[in-house]
């Protein structure tokens, strides 16, 4: 591939570029990715957390370049998938909605998609299209690829975006860790790249890279409590989730029949909007009031908290019903005295380990072992390491948020609501 030029990241370098990566970088549904945060409102609580959706596409376009590349040097890819691979990276946010994915439970409950789903009609629908058949690539192809969806040609290819191993989360552990100055991120990329292969058509790692690999599932499990589900940043995100929600319908958020109707919406255009709302429908009164807040740094805070450390999904399932915990929210909001739109049930939308929020539940991760003449014996991991068959689960966090002033009295009834939470929880509060 011929270097167009390059483009200076601070977690990754020089990241070098070809013609056709240029030309789609330079696209509309790129480069509005400047104006989505990666971590949408946890710069509320880690003032270095300002960083862009468009930053961690080009770091997992670089990030499945080199998965890409070392599976070619072992004869697997040709330069061809390996652009290819490249190009996935690239634009496999491209179907982000403003404040990343909490604009995909507004998504999810209206329209019963994903961000993905969105990815995939974007490229074949936008200008992205005209852009990769003009470079003589398909975009019904890149579409599914950049997303891990591909099924046709070599799995091995599609699993870059879509396994246990997919380039997304080596960039946005490091970039996020990076970002926020937390430090649990930060894992050994480069080792964990050298140590893939493909046994039985699925990418695998060496377990001579065990320690590696454990690292990057802490780091994971580590960044799940620190930052991406952090108490603060959870009040801020519930906020602008009820925000939009509740407009939703006014302005059309999830009504759109065009790309740029769609791509129109970012997190400035989003809060100008909520900020804008009349006042005089009841609804539209409180989204904007959650903007309000959300700009001003009025959050809402946790009353209630309980972490349940466990393997069984029952219980996620549960509360991942918005109807449940409408109906439980209105409970302890009826006998606390409090607006019920203020009192907010939240639970993870997404298990904290595995890593991937489309695989749904735990699934293992694949290891293989080196035996006499080159032989690869695939093993769970699981079953090599007994910190990381410990981890494996769910981490299930519920918390109950309200208006600061009505935070004792909400605190008591919750407690009587969902179960008196045991001593320990409350001892770092």
């Amino acid at each position: 591939m011929k270097r167009w030029g390059e483009i200076k990241d601070p977690l990754h370098g020089y990241i070098y570029i070809t013609e056709l990566e240029k030309d789609l970088i330079d696209t509309k549904p790129v480069q509005r990715l400047r104006r989505i945060k990666q971590l949408a409102g946890a710069y509320l609580t880690y003032i270095g957390a300002e960083h862009s959706r468009f930053g961690h596409v080009l770091g997992t376009m670089h990030i499945a370049g080199r998965i890409a590349s070392h599976l070619s040097e072992k004869g697997l890819l040709d330069e061809d998938e390996v652009q290819k691979a490249r190009i996935g990276g690239l634009l496999h946010d491209v179907g982000h909605g403003p404040f990343s994915h909490m604009f995909e439970e507004i998504l999810d409950k209206y329209r019963h998609i994903t961000h993905e789903d969105v990815t995939t009609w974007l490229i074949k629908e936008s200008g992205l299209r005209d852009v990769l058949e003009g470079h003589g690539y398909s975009a019904g192809e890149i579409s599914l690829l950049a997303v891990g969806r591909l099924q046709q040609g070599k799995p091995c290819l599609s699993q870059i975006m879509g396994s246990q191993f997919a380039a997304d989360i080596m960039d946005f552990l490091p970039r996020d860790s990076y970002y926020t100055g937390a430090e649990y991120g930060k894992v050994d990329v480069h080792r964990l790249i050298d140590s893939l292969d493909v046994v039985n058509d699925s990418l695998a790692m060496d377990m001579t890279a065990s320690y590696a690999l454990e690292a990057y599932i802490i780091a994971r499990y580590e960044m799940f409590k620190a930052v991406y589900f952090h108490r603060s940043v959870r009040a801020a995100q519930v906020m602008i989730i009820r925000a939009m929600d509740y407009a939703n319908e006014y302005l059309g958020l999830t009504s759109y029949d065009t790309p740029d109707d769609y791509l129109r919406w970012d997190d400035s255009s989003i809060i100008s909007a909520l900020l804008g709302l009349s006042r005089s429908d009841a609804k539209l009164r409180i989204a904007r009031d959650f903007a309000e807040r959300f700009i001003e740094r009025r959050l809402l805070k946790c009353a209630y908290e309980v972490t349940i450390h466990h393997r069984d999904p029952f219980f996620t399932n549960v509360f991942s019903r918005e109807d449940y915990r409408r109906t439980i929210a209105s409970e302890i909001a009826e006998e606390s005295a409090v607006d019920e739109d203020y009192v907010i049930i939240d639970v993870p939308a997404a298990p904290s380990v595995p890593m991937r929020s489309i695989q749904g539940g735990p699934t293992e991760i694949s290891v293989f072992q080196r035996k006499a003449g080159d032989e690869k014996v695939m093993r769970k991991f699981s079953d090599v390491s007994r910190l990381v068959d410990t981890l494996t689960g769910y981490v299930d966090v519920v918390r109950v948020y309200c208006p600061e002033d009505h935070r004792e009295k909400v605190e008591s009834v919750s407690e009587n609501v969902l179960g008196r939470r045991p001593y320990s929880t409350k001892v770092t509060y």
